[in-house]
């Protein structure tokens, strides 16, 4: 008899939300951790500095059955002063990292909510340091390079979000659903 495993878990959606939960801030730290000091090597050890203090943590929460289960995505932002917003530490697991509706990322779906959120703040500018990898992704959802620098080692951009395509979001909190693609 032959017994076939069942498929990898694979979320129904994504609610993408400021982390308001103990467990969601843990899981955003846990992510920055894997991402960024084992995956990628930027760090030995830990991510975290002076910012984590004052920023506004974000994540996305993979759902089960409509019920909030892990934390598959983060960024955080903060306002060093009035007006200006910094958005960084943007990471999404591996594995979900292909995960949106219509073609939509859960690292757009971040971005999207994290510059909304500093727009209902006050933000009138708000920038971001990306590695140059990521670069693309951020000038097809309307940022511009103000000039190509090097951190940690790599080669980034600091760019400036276009503030006229991130509406106000009115309960970041709560923030919104993602759906996901199902292969046909």
């Amino acid at each position: 008899m032959l017994i076939i495993p069942p498929p990898p878990f694979v979320a129904s959606a994504y609610r993408v939300k400021l982390a308001t939960q103990a467990w969601e801030i843990t899981g955003a730290a846990a992510l920055r951790r894997q991402v960024f000091c084992a995956e990628q090597g930027l760090f030995d050890g830990d991510d975290r500095d002076a910012i984590d203090s004052l920023a506004i943590p974000i994540v996305a929460v993979a759902e089960l059955c409509g019920m909030p289960d892990t934390v598959v995505g983060t960024v955080r932002i903060h306002q060093p002063e009035p007006g200006l917003w910094i958005g960084s530490r943007l990471a999404v697991a591996e594995e979900h990292r292909q995960a949106g509706s219509m073609g939509a990322s859960l690292g757009a779906s971040l971005i999207r909510l994290a510059v909304s959120t500093a727009t209902a703040r006050g933000c009138r500018c708000f920038q971001a340091h990306v590695q140059s990898r990521n670069a693309l992704l951020f000038r097809r959802l309307r940022w511009t390079t103000l000039k190509e620098v090097e951190l940690h080692g790599r080669p980034h951009h600091h760019m400036q979000a276009d503030l006229s395509h991130y509406p106000p979001w009115p309960d970041s909190a709560q923030g919104f659903l993602t759906l996901t693609r199902r292969a046909a």
